[in-house]
């Protein structure tokens, strides 16, 4: 679970593993497995770490270089 917060400002927490894919125009949109939409403040890159360190801390995907 990451946690990001909704353009409301509203904090939430998300399943890291129900990313689909995370884009970027201009405002920062995850879509979900099943389709659903999900606008952030973040951007795309801060989405992607948060979701690559879950992976790591569950995984234990290796550091990297």
């Amino acid at each position: 679970m990451i946690k990001l917060t909704r353009r409301s400002g509203n904090p939430f927490v998300l399943n890291a593993e129900l990313i689909k894919f995370v884009e970027e125009v201009p405002d920062t949109i995850i879509t979900l497995r099943d389709g659903e939409k999900v606008l952030v403040k973040e951007t795309a890159d801060e989405v992607v770490g948060k979701a690559l360190e879950y992976c790591r801390q569950t995984r234990f995907l290796p550091e990297p270089v």
